[in-house]
């Protein structure tokens, strides 16, 4: 038999400790993301992943919200975060800082993330846009790579926080197996 684990049998850090351990050289950058519940969902994801910031650009919201901590069950706490207007400037000092800028978007020249080789002595920018609109083409036109999920169904898009989830696991996967 295989037994469920409890909640209590997971050994999970409190937030202190989890803000104390050394995180992933992985920042989420979230282009005007309109969603309160993917923000949140975001928030959630990168605690599980151990990402180092979120960065919320533009009109995506701010916590404290009552939308936002339904899907981040309390990760608005564990993980460091900022608000800034102007992304494009942000990201262009990340790069002058020796970060590599992705775009997670579809466009005529992408990287497949099956394909893509993640450095692991690297520190990783990842850029998620807006539900509807997608990347700001400002953004794409500095980002050091437009990463691309592969798609086999007949929409051709996956809701921007599974998105995330799929890419943050592939560089968590290659960058924690250094460890």
């Amino acid at each position: 038999m295989n037994r469920k684990l409890k909640l209590w049998e997971l050994n999970r850090p409190t937030v202190e400790e989890f803000k104390e351990k050394e995180k992933f050289p992985l920042v989420v950058v979230l282009d005007n993301i309109r969603s309160l519940a993917n923000v949140g969902t975001f928030f959630r994801t990168a605690d599980a992943f151990n990402v180092s910031k979120i960065i919320l650009g533009g009109i995506t919201a701010q916590p404290p919200h009552r939308e936002i901590q339904k899907t981040a069950l309390g990760a608005t706490e564990s993980i460091d975060w900022e608000h800034h207007e102007n992304l494009v400037d942000l990201l262009k000092n990340y790069q002058k800082e020796g970060f590599k800028v992705y775009t997670v978007e579809q466009a005529e020249e992408t990287q497949l993330l099956q394909e893509l080789d993640i450095k692991t002595d690297e520190k990783h920018v990842l850029v998620f846009g807006n539900e509807v609109d997608g990347v700001q083409q400002e953004i794409i036109d500095i980002a050091d790579v437009v990463l691309e999920i592969p798609q086999f169904g007949t929409k051709h898009s996956l809701n921007v926080s599974v998105c995330a989830g799929v890419v943050l696991w592939e560089f968590v996967r290659v960058i924690g197996s250094e460890e």
